[in-house]
């Protein structure tokens, strides 16, 4: 039996102390939190342990029929593998024992004593102290062995590795520190021996652990035996003991769908959508995959690898096969069993594999099938989809894939339409007359870009905006290019092109615009004082088409990067300084107004204001200023005057 994933070297972040025969070791700082929470709110059902140590015995197994593959004399002959609980009320124990794999002291330690997983600071750093908030992302951590604690005031675990002659013990009560000593096994597995406590008995019935097992681990692949020492002969599995997604969708319950997704996942709660599937033909596999309703906490790893399971012929191969599903689709979990691949195969031979594509290609198209329906016929829960993984699945618009132009209509968006997500289509069949683009923006918060004031013009002439706050958008963007024959364009880049755009009161804003006017000369006199007073600092000063209540912005000129993805750049040290970008003016603001009067009588008096509107074009773009001290002296300056 093992936790789900090592990731940590043994002894990383333990410290031992010679204590008699054995060592003594500190849990980690992480597993320590993690317990006290255990220990009192994980689940709701306390009787969930049971299934979380079944399903890590099936783990064992499962790795082990894969590894005697290659090392034949790891079985040792003894190549039924089987999980027995056992049940011992007068010493109210109850005993779960595998002949999976097995667990060296080094993996003892590692598996036990740390959390098992890369990503275990963030697991710290996103514990609240909310006891139901951090009840569910314990369950995102698959960190499920922990959870006999709740009913435990003592937990050991002894353990023999498949092809070692020594075992180990490894005991605790939780509450700080566990021991790991030399012990004694009879073959290769591992055997978990739980202490309960007084209140907690009931779970050293046999006939409630059999209950148990029924009702959460029917779908377990290997027989399962439940007895307390009393039969005579082999006692019977209380499991089907036959791999869930072998058997026809009929005969399956949706609590044995919804069991087996909480065993593949190491996730709490319900699945969003389950695809069950066997595909016959020239090639033959089948699948069983869930989408989650909830976010795995590993979904934006940097190594982004899928963690669908492969089967060959009903034996577990690896659940970390990049050919297998795309990047953009890692959230999915669950099984694929293939009828074609070899059960010898390695991972070099898993790599531009001819079947492995054509199932990648075929699980895919089903699915993006299975999404399309559920954004047509259920749009609500696919907003709910959408808001969880709509960022990874928009990975696949700037990867190499024939997909682009299904994920496109997949897409959900905010907008400056509504508060609802909008699908490209959507905003297409809104575009403006004379509109000959889609305009976006992007930024890292959507509430942030709804008041730029870059999208001021757009507004007074009920153009929508896209508003994307995903770091992805920057990248997608540029390779998509367009949809339906309609260019993107950023609202921050270029010129507004509303020329042929009228506003929704076209003739009422041209009277009251020519009524307000400020003399042109004047604006021009004002722009040539502001471009002497900031110099090189600005590629530009014009007057702006996109200002209707703001007195400046900043804007990237036509060829130029766009503005958002430039910092994006800059925070990575992508690239070492940014662009010039232009200042645009809003004649008819009451500030520039005043400006360019003072700019009539003395065109050096307006310096200061000058470097005052360029700093507060940055402060609205989110962007630092390069001299804040001289920013607040010129600030205080004005201000001191205002009041004078």
């Amino acid at each position: 039996m093992t936790t789900e994933e090592t990731k940590k070297p043994a002894d990383q972040e333990a410290t031992a102390n010679a204590e008699g025969p054995g060592e003594t070791h500190t849990f980690q700082a992480e597993v320590s939190r993690l317990l006290d929470i255990v220990a009192n709110a994980l689940y709701s059902e306390k009787e969930i342990f049971i299934r979380e140590l079944v399903s890590n015995a099936a783990d064992a197994c499962d790795r082990l029929r894969y590894a005697a593959i290659t090392q034949p004399d790891l079985v040792e002959g003894d190549a039924d593998y089987a999980i027995a609980l056992s049940t011992d009320k007068d010493a109210r124990t109850l005993t779960f024992s595998d002949n999976g794999i097995g667990m060296s002291r080094e993996e003892l330690i590692g598996n036990l004593g740390t959390i098992a997983r890369s990503g275990s600071s963030a697991f710290v750093e996103q514990l609240s102290g909310d006891a139901k908030n951090d009840v569910s992302l314990i369950g995102q951590f698959g960190v499920g062995f922990y959870s006999c604690f709740m009913v435990a005031e003592k937990v050991e675990v002894v353990s023999r590795r498949a092809g070692e002659d020594l075992a180990w013990q490894w005991t605790s009560d939780g509450k700080g520190a566990f021991t790991v000593t030399e012990a004694e096994r009879d073959g290769r597995g591992t055997t978990i021996t739980v202490h309960l406590k007084e209140d907690e008995a009931d779970y050293a019935e046999t006939f409630r652990v059999q209950t148990v097992v029924k009702t959460y681990s029917d779908h377990i692949a290997f027989p399962i035996t439940v007895n307390d020492g009393s039969e005579e002969g082999d006692p019977e599995p209380v499991n089907t003991a036959s791999a869930l997604w072998t058997r026809p969708r009929n005969d399956i319950t949706e609590q044995q769908y919804t069991e087996f997704f909480h065993h593949v996942s190491h996730m709490v709660g319900d699945p969003w959508s389950t695809l069950h599937f066997r595909a016959e033909g020239m090639i033959e596999y089948t699948g069983l995959l869930y989408i989650p309703s909830s976010r795995p906490f590993d979904l934006y790893n940097q190594d982004r690898t899928s963690k669908v399971r492969l089967y060959v012929k009903r034996v577990f191969i690896t659940e970390d096969c990049e050919e297998l599903v795309p990047r953009w689709l890692r959230f999915l979990r669950g099984v694929i069993d293939s009828e074609d691949l070899p059960l010898n195969i390695s991972r070099e031979m898993l790599q531009n594999n001819a079947v492995l594509s054509r199932i990648r290609s075929g699980l895919t198209s089903r699915v993006i099938r299975e999404l399309e329906s559920k954004a047509e016929k259920e749009p609500d829960a696919y907003a709910e989809f959408w808001e969880n993984f709509g960022a990874v699945l928009k990975e696949g618009l700037y990867e190499p894939t024939g997909e682009k132009e299904e994920l496109l209509g997949l897409a959900r968006f905010r907008s400056t339409h509504d508060d609802n997500l909008v699908s490209l289509t959507d905003y297409v069949g809104r575009m403006k007359e004379g509109q000959k683009a889609i305009y976006y923006i992007t930024g890292g918060d959507v509430d942030a870009l709804a008041r730029s004031p870059q999208l001021e013009g757009f507004r007074s002439r009920g153009i929508e905006v896209l508003l994307l706050s995903d770091p992805v958008d920057e990248f997608w963007v540029p390779m998509v290019g367009m949809f339906e024959e309609q260019p993107f364009k950023s609202a921050t880049q270029g010129g507004a092109d509303f020329d042929e755009i009228k506003s929704e009161d076209a003739e009422a804003d041209a009277e009251e615009k020519k009524a307000d006017d400020t003399p042109q000369e004047d604006i021009d006199r004002l722009i040539a004082a502001m471009k002497l007073a900031l110099g090189e600092d600005v590629k530009d000063i014009r007057v702006s088409d996109r200002l209707t209540e703001s007195a400046v912005c900043l804007v990237a000129d036509e060829g130029d990067m766009d503005m958002n993805l430039e910092r994006l750049l800059k925070a990575h040290q992508q690239i070492e300084t940014r662009a010039a970008r232009i200042l645009e003016i809003n004649p008819g603001h009451t500030l520039i107004k005043g400006l360019a009067a003072k700019a009539k009588a003395d065109s050096g008096s307006t310096d200061d204001a000058a470097r005052l509107l360029l700093d507060q074009a940055r402060i609205l773009e989110g962007e630092p200023l390069p001299d804040p001290a001289a920013f607040a002296q010129r600030m205080s300056e004005i201000m001191a005057k205002g009041i004078g």
